[in-house]
């Protein structure tokens, strides 16, 4: 096991939450107490930072008018009690449910215990009393009580339902904490309590089960933690409460974002704590960028300064205990069929309905592509052909160029050609080879005199001249040339500027990562869309990407654009937490890390070749991620301030000066390459 500060979720901004499912005795405090310490110590074992237990655990919640009875409300206090004193060894922060009296009321309580201290009670406000529930017959509402205190086991207590618990000594682990019906309500408390800066929002329910139940509560805890920005954790009543009139099933939900992380298995006998890691660095962050949530906070008239802010000493362990959590290695590729076939759908139309709209607006008579048999290329053309269908236009309106320099194999330039045909466009093909002797003789270019010299200059000689071309060909045809640059490319500027393939009159791929085109490409030709175009298709999906600007070397090796800048598979996985997420460096690494150094374990996207499933140790992953911390932040930056028009795809992010990414030419990458550095074992 790893030792070093890196390999510790706490040092990365993570805790670990669990929700538990322990086995009831109905009216048996005592008996559901020891059920708790037990579920606890597995908690504890597993190392967990907070859990989180059903509505009413101690006490049962379907003992009906036992509510009532003195007898179970001591046995409850005497509950709490054990449960209290078997913490002191524990580090996870207990949330657990019982009837406690307070003033000659009886409240439905959350009791917080952390280490043999109760942290404070929170009462339920909202009192279901329709259908089959009746608590407004046993309980008061909590709702209003605010700045009170409870004596309970010994000790005198916050009580209320205005009361926050915040780590002292692990930023940003704030939580929030309300009971079943109070989230079923249109205005849940929880809304004021992240609004009031907790992170992660706890419900202890009973929720008995009815047909569909399971995917409201589902639901509703999407729903909260996507608008307010958090982690929801949800634990249902299960096993051992009275099924008189009804049954329980023992759901647990850890929600993300909007984004499952666990579940429990329901009506299961067996005790159980379902575990995630949280990553509470990444939520705050989110909030941070968005403008709504703050706005809503002075709507609901600053909640914090409502709330009581309760301290205590965490004491977080720093030792590596592994990542709970789906991680997956290609964040911009869905892993389910469904989410890729909806994605792949969503994805491809937004591309044609972008053309298809700058195409209408502009009048062009044509479309003007340079056609490398590469995927990019490949890409754009199949998207300007559906944007022609659409229209009701001939697909020989699209005008595709195959321009061959000093290093294009006869291999991708026969693809490209098979594609043309395929596809049923004009095609025709320019050999800028005589063109670029010129260029090169006229800057006095050591490859004119016939030495082997290919650099920088030689390489964009070539990439500039297609461009030109297309651009002139535009001009003469009365069309527009269409971009086949990815967001990848952008990301790291593998782009040569200006007069050049960073160029265009519409970039319809500037939105759309390296390792999602190979994924859309395959769906239009799974999907029977390609028709004769299909075979050239699929050679070209089993291509070595190549920019083909340099001859292959003496033994026949061909220029590899991933041997030079990495593997796009990592520089799309760094893209998508930096951009889309702003994580410092080092937790990039560390989702890595974990997301790559093991082929065997985790999931794989739909039918990813078993030959093409790499591992990467952390030296590797630190070398290309400053790499692309290098080109991102500091390099390439001018390139993108100014980019062509094209529309914005992934949810992930765009990286156009218009939209999501702003960002000035001359920063230098310091920063985040020192942060990297200083953090790595």
């Amino acid at each position: 096991m790893a030792q070093h500060p890196f390999f510790s979720l706490h040092r990365q901004g993570m805790i670990r939450a669990g929700v538990c499912t322990p086995h009831v005795v109905v009216g048996d405090p005592g008996a559901n107490a020891r059920s708790t310490i037990d579920l606890a110590k597995q908690g504890h074992a597993e190392g967990a930072d907070i859990l989180v237990f059903p509505e009413l655990n101690v006490t049962t919640y379907s003992i009906d008018d036992l509510h009532l009875q003195d007898a179970i409300l001591d046995a409850t206090e005497a509950g709490i009690a054990a449960i209290l004193a078997a913490s002191e060894t524990l580090s996870p922060v207990l949330l657990v449910g019982a009837a406690l009296r307070r003033n000659g009321r009886l409240y439905n309580c959350a009791v917080v215990i952390a280490r043999g201290r109760i942290l404070g009670v929170v009462p339920k406000q909202f009192l279901p009393n329709y259908r089959e529930y009746y608590e407004k017959r046993w309980f008061a509402s909590g709702m209003g009580l605010n700045g009170l205190s409870i004596d309970l086991a010994g000790q005198s207590v916050p009580f209320g339902p205005d009361l926050i618990f915040a780590a002292s000594d692990l930023e940003d682990f704030v939580f929030h904490v309300e009971i079943c019906e109070d989230y079923w309500a249109p205005t849940p408390p929880s809304t004021d309590g992240a609004l009031a800066g907790a992170l992660v929002l706890c419900n202890l329910s009973a929720s008995n089960i009815v047909i569909g139940k399971g995917r409201e509560r589902e639901l509703l805890c999407a729903s909260q933690s996507a608008r307010t920005l958090s982690a929801y954790l949800y634990s249902a009543s299960g096993p051992g409460e009275s099924t008189t009139d009804l049954a329980w099933d023992g759901e647990g939900l850890i929600y993300e974002y909007g984004e499952l992380l666990a579940r429990s298995e329901r009506f299961e006998l067996t005790t159980e704590v379902v575990c995630a890691d949280i990553d509470l660095e990444r939520l705050r962050l989110e909030r941070i960028r968005n403008g709504t949530f703050n706005d809503s906070t002075r709507y609901a008239n600053h909640p914090e300064t409502r709330f009581r802010r309760i301290a205590f000493a965490h004491q977080p362990d720093m030792a590596d205990r592994g990542l709970m959590r789906p991680l997956r290695r290609f964040p911009f590729v869905p892993n389910t069929p469904e989410k890729l076939e909806a994605d792949c759908y969503e994805a491809f139309n937004i591309q044609v309905e972008g053309l298809r709209k700058r195409l209408e607006s502009t009048g062009a008579k044509h479309l003007v592509l340079g056609i490398s048999g590469g995927l990019d290329s490949t890409h754009a053309l199949i998207v300007a052909c559906k944007a022609m269908d659409r229209l009701g236009r001939p697909r020989s309106d699209i005008l595709g160029f195959t321009m061959p320099g000093f290093a294009t194999g006869e291999e991708t330039k026969a693809n490209a050609w098979d594609l043309m045909r395929g596809l049923e466009i004009s095609a025709e093909e320019i050999d800028i080879r005589p063109s670029a002797r010129q260029m090169l003789a006229d800057l006095g270019h050591p490859f004119a005199k016939g030495e082997p010299v290919h650099d920088v200059t030689f390489e964009n000689v070539q990439a500039g001249l297609r461009t030109d071309y297309l651009f002139r060909l535009a001009n003469q045809r009365h069309g527009f040339v269409v971009g086949t640059g990815d967001l990848s490319e952008l990301a790291l500027g593998w782009c040569t500027y200006g007069v050049g393939d960073q160029m265009s009159h519409y970039g319809v791929n500037a939105g759309v990562p390296k390792t999602l085109i190979q994924y859309l490409i395959r769906w239009t030709l799974d999907g029977g869309q390609l028709g004769d175009a299909a075979a050239a298709v699929e050679k070209i999906l089993n291509t070595e990407i190549s920019p083909e600007l340099v001859p292959p070397d003496a033994e026949g090796n061909i220029q590899s654009t991933q041997d030079r800048i990495g593997p796009y598979e990592l520089h799309d996985f760094f893209l998508h937490y930096i951009v889309r997420h702003g994580l410092r460096p080092s937790k990039v690494a560390f989702l890595a890390w974990h997301a790559w150094h093991d082929r065997e374990s985790g999931l794989w996207p739909i039918d990813f070749p078993v030959d093409g499933r790499n591992a990467y140790d952390l030296p590797t992953i630190a070398k290309w991620l400053e790499e692309f911390l290098f080109r991102f932040f500091q390099t390439s930056q001018f390139k993108r301030s100014a980019m062509p028009n094209g529309p914005k795809v992934s949810a992930g992010g765009a990286l156009s000066p218009r939209g999501d990414w702003r960002a000035p030419s001359d920063s230098v990458a310091t920063v985040w390459l020192e942060e990297l550095r200083a953090a790595l074992p």
